[in-house]
Parts: C-alpha cells; structure tokens; sequence
C-alpha cells in the first residue's frame, strides 16, 4: 500500500477558500490553486502548428459552399469528434457537410486509400476533415491529393517523423507545436479547431455579410466531454475544464438527446451523472457498434435533435453492447486458458495472444483486462483476412507506442504497420510472424524496464479519521471533480469491522462496516464480490454520495478487501 506524498509547498500555499479536506488531496496531485480554476476562460488559446492554412482553407471552403466530408475514427472519441464537427460547420454555414466512418473489417483503420476510393465514388469531397485520425495515412493522404481532393488532419495521436502531405495538421503532439497541452483527446482537437475558425470569421466579419446567427460552440461540449472521458486522456487543468463545462450542460439535459437516452437504459441519472459515468455507461455502448459492426449508428445517435430517434438509436446500440458483452466474456475465458498452460514466468514481462475464432472488434478491450490482471503489457490478436490485427494495452513504465518504434527500426519486416501512443496501440503483423512478435515483444519490455518487474502497489491520499468519514465531506469530493486519469478521484484505506453483509444483484457485496475504534457504522458496497469469511478486514474505498428513494447517504466504494 502506497500514501500519495503531499507537496508541503503547496499544500502551505493554499488560501482559506479551500476546504481544509481537500488542500491535502490537491497537494498529492501536485495542482496549484490557479490550475484549480473551471472557468472557460482559462482554457489554453489554439496557437497550434499550422493552424492558419487550416482556418484559411475552411473559410474558403464556406465562401464557395464546398463539399466537405468528415472522416472519424471507429470509437466513441472518433464518433463524439465527427458529430462535433458536423455540428459546429452546420451552425457556421456550411450547407455540403457529410460523414464517413471506416468499417474495420472493410477499410482499415484512419484515411487508407480504401476509404478516400469510396469517398471520391459516393460523396464527391472537395475537402476532407479526419477528427482522432490521420497523423499515419500517407497513402490515403497521398490518394486524396491526387484526386483533387484537399485534407485536413486533425489528430492527437503520436506523429513519426515523417508526415503525410496534408494541407493542414492540427495535433498538439506536432514537434514544435507550441500548444502546451499534449493530452487533448481527437475531439478536444477537433473543437478547438471550429472554435478557432469561429473566432476567425468573426473578425473576418464572415458571419454579418452572411446573414449568419453568430453561433455558440460552448453547446457542442457535451461531446467534448464524452469523448475525452471515454478516451481516458489525461485530465489536465485544460481537459477538466472542457469536461467540467460538458458534464454541466448534460446534468442540465441541455445535451444531445442520445446521451440521455443512453443514460435511460443505462439508469443512470442526468442531474447527479460524474466524469466516470461517461467511461462506464455511454462509452461503452458507443463503442460497441464500432466494434462489431459500424460506428455510424452511434454518429447518426449523437447528431440527432429528436429524443424518440435517439431512444430508438440507443435500444439497437444496446443491443450490440449485449453482443459484445457475451464475444468479450468467451474471449476472455479462453485466453485464460491460453495464460494457465504458459510459463507465466517466462511469460512475466509481456503477453502475447491468439486464437483464430476472435473477434478483431474485441481485442483491445480483452487486452485491458488482462493488462490489469497480471500488470504487464499484453498484446491481443485476431485474424483479420491473412494477416493478424492487434491491440497493445501497457503499463505506466512501458510507453508502448516508443517501444513499438524501437522493435520496428531493430525488426522492419516484423510489423507491418502501427500506430498509438503512451498506454494503447494497434497493430498489424503476419499471422506466420506471431511467434516471432511474442518473443521480441517479451525481450523489448524486459531491456526497457532492465530486467525488473515494476512493483504494482495501491496508490491512497491515506488513511481517513473517523471524523473525517462523512456525507459532507464526500459531497465535497463529488464538487471537486471531475476525476479521471491523470487526476485520480481520491481512494483511501483503513481496518474496519465487518458488522453484516449480504449478496445483492446477486454478485455485489453490501456491508454496513464500521472504522476499528470507532462506534459509527457505514453503508458500503463492494462490486463483483464474494463474501469475506473475516469479522476485522482492511478496506480501500472511496466515498461517495448515495441517493435512494429520496434519501441522501454516505457510502463507501470498496475497490480492494482483504484480511488484516
């Protein structure tokens, strides 16, 4: 168990407008009182790279009312960055604005050349806008040029050194790029590029001469939000304001109708939703049409006005998310025989996995999970026509996407194209060549962490008084999100007395503890876990505000029990 070391700096430069309760917690994060400000006026200004050839071909394509097509990725930052910008061209003027989503058994992922040949053939573009995507597709780029067709990249993923001929690419992560925050999700990219030509063509005086509404793009930050959320980028000072102000817009149900909808069937409230209930109630079912099928039915979802199309959108989005839970779960157990007839510590420092049945849709989430379980980065394949296509989930000391660049200057012909960045990546290889990968995979992780397996321990903002375990002060954490990644919601441990405990929803365990020494006794619950056979226990957990028929509680959140 680790305690997260509090900057005393900081901690002693805090005024009296913050609660005491939190000074300790905003220490450990190392987050000054000015990086504490939510307000929107405070977000970073878009002094990107080449942020004016972009604004300048925008605004000539509105002049002249060009034909410009957006190409998204198959994920739910893709599809929240693809109706952004949709949103944000209609209520600027555009009247030629159309989608296109690659289908990841057909066209691959990004702007290949196969979704560019069927762009040119069903939509015509004149311009084509890539949101969460691009910062790879040279050949589709390169066929996009050919056919007279201009492009702008927007992306957050890592750059090689070389980039595609584009006419403009807008990504923070650009060597030089003097956008300070890397951590953008593709939809924050893709809003601060409409937020920029908005304010560009207001000085232009575009919008007076064209009779146009000046339009407010602070209405599309619900999507922001979504996105970055279910993303898991890093919440910095600037992510959690967008976030902040999008979570604000949907507790409002002054949103878009799909994620209410959403939020219907995953019975979740609008009023009390936070930053976590995105990653885990909407995303998901998001992203489960990108993967078994065709993003664009979560697209067509978030761009609707009406909530009845919305319900109905949501109804089949669900449906896929069923689907994806049942192939997820047989992948799983199935790769878990594969890890038990392994020499795991052979195996220790990196795993590799394969089987012909898998879904390619599903990959990456089972990868996640076993990343989880046995701490290292894992690498999940499926056959995806000849060849094999993957996902990397890594750990915290294992920057993948660099790792994956080192293995292909020392092995070229062992991948045959990858992409990503510091946690995630996706990659293709030759089915004959998956030995291979698993063991040079295996040996690039071992020389990077020099032959040592990091140490997973628990990291806590400590152990809590019994004063200090109330309502008010887990109303007070509440109000101080939103908490992600990169700005963890803070988990605290302590030994407890079980008092009682029973099973509900027949796998979650809910108990009533109380603090060892202390008389007081609180409601906990503790997902997808048995009973415990002990009386005295130690806890992780969070606190959290509970509401129940009317009435408001304390709970405490188990993420880890076990005995003392």
């Amino acid at each position: 168990m680790l305690t997260r070391k509090i900057d005393t700096d900081l901690l002693s430069s805090y005024s009296d407008d913050i609660h005491t309760f939190l000074k300790k917690i905003y220490a450990a994060r190392g987050v000054s009182e000015t990086q504490l400000s939510l307000d929107l006026d405070k977000l970073l200004l878009p002094n990107f790279k080449q942020l004016e050839n972009a604004l300048d071909l925008l605004e000539q394509a509105l002049l002249k009312q060009k034909r410009i097509l957006i190409v998204g990725d198959f994920d739910c930052d893709g599809a929240s960055a693809s109706v952004v910008a949709i949103k944000s061209l209609r209520l600027i003027g555009a009247k030629y604005v159309d989608f296109l989503v690659p289908n990841r058994f057909e066209h691959g992922y990004g702007l290949s050349p196969e979704i560019v040949a069927l762009a040119h053939k069903k939509k015509q573009p004149d311009l084509i806008i890539t949101v969460d995507n691009g910062i790879s597709s040279f050949a589709g780029v390169a066929l996009a040029k050919k056919l007279g067709i201009s492009v702008i990249i927007t992306d957050h993923h890592l750059p090689s050194s070389t980039l595609p001929q584009a006419d403009a690419i807008i990504n923070p992560n650009l060597k030089d790029c003097e956008f300070i925050s890397k951590h953008l999700a593709g939809v924050g990219v893709c809003f601060y590029l409409f937020s920029a030509l908005k304010t560009h063509l207001k000085q232009s005086g575009y919008f007076t001469k064209q009779k146009i509404s000046l339009p407010d793009l602070r209405n599309v930050l619900d999507l922001v939000a979504l996105g970055t959320v279910a993303d898991v980028v890093t919440l910095d000072q600037n992510n959690r304001i967008l976030v902040n102000h999008g979570l604000q817009l949907i507790r409002s149900k002054q949103c878009a109708p799909c994620i209410l909808a959403l939020l219907e069937i995953a019975n979740r409230k609008a009023q009390t939703l936070k930053a976590s209930d995105l990653g885990f109630a909407i995303a998901p079912r998001l992203n489960a049409a990108g993967r078994l099928s065709d993003i664009s039915l979560g697209i067509k979802c978030l761009l609707t006005d009406d909530i009845n199309d919305a319900r109905r959108y949501a109804q089949a989005l669900e449906g896929f998310n069923q689907q994806r839970k049942k192939e997820q779960i047989r992948m799983q157990d199935q790769a878990q025989v594969i890890i038990d007839m392994q020499d795991i510590k052979t195996n220790k420092f990196a795993i590799s996995l394969f089987d012909e049945t898998w879904h390619e849709g599903i990959v990456g989430i089972v990868a996640g999970k076993f990343k989880e379980n046995y701490h290292c980065p894992v690498a999940v394949f499926a056959q995806s026509g000849d060849d094999l296509k993957g996902s990397i989930r890594s750990i915290p000391s294992v920057h993948i996407k660099d790792l994956l660049d080192s293995m292909d200057k020392k092995n070229p012909d062992l991948i045959l194209k990858f992409g990503g960045h510091a946690m995630a990546a996706g990659l293709s290889i030759k089915k004959e060549n998956f030995a291979k990968f698993e063991a040079n995979f295996r040996d690039a992780v071992r020389t990077h962490l020099n032959n040592e397996i990091p140490k997973i321990e628990t990291l806590t903002d400590g152990q809590l008084e019994a004063f200090e375990i109330t309502l008010n002060n887990a109303q007070l954490l509440a109000n101080a999100g939103p908490w992600g990644q990169g700005f963890e919601e803070p988990i605290f441990y302590g030994t407890f007395e079980i008092v009682e405990q029973h099973i509900v929803g027949e796998k979650h365990l809910k108990c009533r503890l109380k603090l060892l020494g202390d008389n007081i006794i609180h409601d906990a619950i503790a997902f997808f876990q048995a009973p415990i056979n002990e009386t005295i226990v130690q806890i992780v957990y969070s606190l959290s505000v509970n509401e129940w028929n009317g009435a408001t509680n304390l709970q405490l959140i188990i993420e880890e029990i076990q005995k003392v």
